[in-house]
């Protein structure tokens, strides 16, 4: 039975026992992670893997976890985000009631962000930011509004360089070694667990935000997301995907019109 058939047979025993759906993920990054968990969890092979969280279901969790390890910061690549500001928020500031998905959220960086850009816009007040991820460990993070202090200078740098006009310690507080941002943004904002591979949309929005999660799956799974973001977008609004992906070879193209530089964009039938 060669390795491919193998983690193959896994990932659909995982998701009749667990209920995590792997499957359409990249068949490199999964292998990846996988081999990872069993050299630390001291394992040689799948089947002792999945037999191991049988006999201690809270392993799973564990599973999930380090699969989805989360791995962003906020601003993020600060040339989007001063894209955004210049070229969506506009937009936005023409509804009465703005809703945003932030999907695949991870720990909540880029949620804040996108607030913070509101706030900026005087937009906050009329928004709501829906975070979501598959994790649930990450969601509760992220919705405490948590961060190591070590992070505040990145998070600062890269603030200013998307175009900040105001200081990032204006938006948090500082304690025992963490940053904690302020309930303006947190009210405004609804964390919940979201599975992209299977779940269906649950809202409209005028902008949706999925950066660097779509490098992790498969094409078959990367068009049936892209899909869903088709389906909960309204029409002229825009869609935000992380450095490395890009619509252009995908069969939803010519549903979407390219702003700047092919990671933003917009709905266009």
């Amino acid at each position: 039975m060669d390795k491919e058939y193998q983690l193959d047979v896994f990932l659909v025993r995982f998701l009749e026992e667990f209920g995590y759906d792997f499957t359409g993920y990249s068949r490199d990054s999964i292998q990846r992670r996988v081999v990872r968990i069993m050299s630390l969890w001291k394992l040689s092979d799948l089947e002792g893997l999945l037999a191991k969280m049988l006999m201690q279901p809270s392993l799973a969790g564990s599973f999930v976890q380090q699969v989805t390890v989360p791995l962003t910061t906020m601003f993020r690549d600060p040339a989007f985000f001063g894209d955004l500001r210049q070229k969506v928020i506009p937009y936005l500031s023409t509804f009465p009631l703005i809703r945003v998905w932030v999907a695949g959220c991870s720990t909540g960086e880029e949620a804040y962000s996108i607030a913070i850009l509101l706030n900026e816009a005087g937009l906050l007040e009329r928004s709501l930011i829906y975070a979501t991820d598959l994790n649930p460990v990450s969601v509760e993070r992220a919705s405490k509004g948590l961060f190591s202090l070590d992070n505040l200078g990145e998070f600062a740098e890269n603030y200013v360089s998307s175009g900040g006009s105001r200081r990032l310690s204006d938006y948090c507080s500082s304690n025992m070694g963490s940053i904690r941002f302020n309930d303006e943004l947190r009210s405004r904002m609804v964390f919940s667990t979201h599975n992209l591979a299977g779940d269906s949309s649950f809202n409209s929005f005028q902008l949706i935000l999925c950066r660097n999660v779509l490098i992790y799956f498969g094409r078959s799974l990367q068009e049936s997301v892209l899909e869903l973001f088709h389906t909960s977008l309204e029409n002229g609004g825009f869609l935000g995907l992380g450095p490395k992906e890009t619509l252009l070879f995908s069969s939803l193209r010519g549903r979407f019109q390219s702003v700047g530089n092919h990671k933003i964009w917009k709905k266009i039938n």
